[in-house]
Formats: structure tokens, C-alpha cells, sequence
């Protein structure tokens, strides 16, 4: 068996069933399934048993230890001889595994990160959403938009690595705080290589509200923090800077309040970006509302982010 698909999943069993459907249409189909329930009160296991005539579906529950946990939980149960690991809110297409297989073999990978995407029925919110974490306008740069694919650190949501990767340096040592990114940097460090895989993207069918959301932006920032307590070298300038933006934005606030001759700068400089993530998110969905509604939520994922890497790296500073 080639493929070993490995899903935590943690009370979404209807968001799991349209993965399982989109993974039950794949060309390739020398893999298994194996979902990991993490302590879920609302389990999905009767949502695998629906599948087991179209999948090879393995169900596994555990108490609830996390989502690094949970995966670790699957790879240790995987029969394959490679780990594609998925989180239970994206949908893949049709041709993901072929093509997978195709840059693993070509390229020698030993592992690998993949992108996200906005399907075309995706709601205006999940759209605006996705252009604030996948446009090179916000923190898109951060996750990957480098000419290097060897400089991307792989994501939870849409990565994988060999059986030799896993079991040499272990899977996941944190539960649930950047774990992916800190494994990413381990498994290179160990030698190996991972890089970037563009074509295999998947849909990333967000359900965040704009609290949420920015909540979910400043956890990232904390978790890069984080991930820095098992790498020293893993905060570089470019992760600082959704923090100058924040700190921008106060400058900005505060100059126009007290009628400093720098608001008029300030505020053109913020004009020129705001107005350059209406234009492409537009350009990019084909719609106004949804480049008007990125304009909201790439401030909310920039600020969120920012917030959270100062609160945490200050928290860091006080108690080491």
C-alpha cells in the first residue's frame, strides 16, 4: 500500500463525511483511511462505517490528547508506506494523489507540505478568508509563497512524510501549539527533505465566524512563539512582520488623533495596501464583495497574528 491517509478529527462528523467523499472519487486509489477520534462527544464513526464499501477505513478513538496526539495515534496504525496527513475541514480533488505520488517520485521527496485553496461554491466569507492567509499581500508569504520550495514549512491541514520520517524522528512532540511547523523544522534539521508540493492543494472549507478567525490568527502567532522554545532560530524578521503592521496601525490611530504631520504618510501607505487587497482579491474570486470583505479580514489575520507572536514572545521574555 502506498498511501497512508491519516484524519484526527474532534466533533465534525459531517465536515469528515465531504472529506471522505472527496477521498472515496480519487484516481489513485492504492491508499487506506485511518480516523483518529480525539475524545469527541459526537463521534464520527458511524459517518467510516458508511464509507467501508468505498474506502480501505480504519476508526481509532483515543481520549482527548490533541491533534499532534491524534495523528501520531494513526502513523503508529498506518500499513502504508507514505503519510498523507489531512485536517477534517478540507476537501481534496480528484487528482490529489496521483499527482502527489508523481512530485514524491520525481522528486525524491521525504516529505512534503501542500497548499489550500477556495473552492467555487465556497461562501464570500470562507473566500475573503482564504485570499488573508493564502495572498502574499498578508502572511501568505509566511506559509509559502517562496520560489524556494524547500523553504516551506508544511502545515497540519495538508502534509505528509515517509514511514522512515515517522519513525525516525518520532512525529509530533507537541499536541496542539504550532506542532506541525515544529515537526517541519525537525524533520529538516534530521536530514531530510521537504519541500513545497504546489499541486497538491487542497480545499480548505473554513467554518470561522470573524471572532473566531482572528482568534484563530492570533494562535498562530503564539505558536510561533511556541515552536521557538524547541528551535531558537525558528522566529525570522518576515514573522515579525504582521507585528510592525499592528504596530503601524497604532501609529497611524494615534498621529491622526493628535494631528501629527505624519498621519497624512501613514494613512497613504495604508490606503495604497488596503486598496491593493480589494483589487486582487477581486480580480482573483471575480467579485467585489468578496475583495470588500478581504479588506476586513486580512486586517483582523494580520493584527490577530501580530497581536498574539508580542503577547506570547513578551510572555516568553518574562518566564523564559
Amino acid at each position: 500500500m502506498f498511501f497512508s491517509v491519516i484524519i484526527p478529527v474532534y466533533n465534525r462528523p459531517e465536515e469528515l463525511r465531504e472529506l471522505l467523499d472527496s477521498l472515496s472519487a480519487q484516481f489513485f486509489q492504492d491508499f487506506e483511511v485511518i480516523v483518529i477520534e480525539d475524545g469527541s462527544s459526537l463521534t464520527s464513526e458511524s459517518v467510516c462505517d458508511s464509507f467501508k464499501e468505498k474506502l480501505t477505513i480504519h476508526y481509532l478513538y483515543q481520549e482527548n490528547q490533541g491533534q499532534g496526539f491524534a495523528r501520531n495515534h494513526g502513523m503508529q496504525e498506518a500499513k502504508g508506506s507514505f503519510y498523507v496527513i489531512f485536517d477534517s475541514d478540507v476537501i481534496v480533488p480528484k487528482d490529489y494523489l496521483e499527482k502527489l505520488k508523481m512530485a514524491i517520485e520525481s522528486r525524491n521527496l521525504d516529505a512534503f507540505g501542500g497548499p489550500d485553496a477556495a473552492e467555487s461554491g465556497f461562501s464570500t466569507l470562507q473566500k475573503a478568508m482564504d485570499f488573508a492567509m493564502t495572498s502574499f499581500l498578508t502572511t501568505g508569504g509566511i506559509r509559502g509563497k517562496m520560489k524556494n520550495p524547500a523553504s516551506y514549512q508544511a502545515r497540519g491541514f495538508n502534509m505528509g512524510v515517509s514511514r522512515q520520517v515517522f519513525e525516525e524522528t518520532k512525529g509530533f512532540v507537541d499536541p496542539n501549539s504550532g506542532e506541525d511547523i515544529e515537526w517541519s523544522i525537525r524533520i529538516k534539521k534530521s536530514g531530510f527533505k521537504l519541500e513545497l508540493v504546489k499541486e497538491a492543494f487542497v480545499f480548505h472549507k473554513r467554518k470561522n465566524s470573524l471572532k473566531s478567525f482572528f482568534n484563530q490568527a492570533y494562535s498562530f502567532g503564539q505558536n510561533r512563539i511556541n515552536v521557538s522554545r524547541y528551535h531558537a532560530d525558528a522566529v525570522k524578521v518576515v514573522h515579525l512582520l504582521p507585528s510592525a503592521f499592528l504596530l503601524f496601525l497604532a501609529l497611524t490611530f494615534v498621529s491622526g488623533l493628535f494631528s501629527w504631520s505624519i498621519f497624512p504618510v501613514l494613512l497613504l501607505v495604508f490606503l495604497i495596501w488596503i486598496s491593493l487587497v480589494f483589487f486582487f482579491a477581486s480580480l482573483q474570486y471575480m467579485s467585489l464583495k468578496v475583495g470588500g470583505l478581504s479588506m476586513a479580514i486580512s486586517i483582523l489575520q494580520l493584527a490577530g497574528y501580530g497581536a498574539g507572536l508580542l503577547v506570547e514572545g513578551f510572555r516568553k521574555l518574562l518566564k523564559g
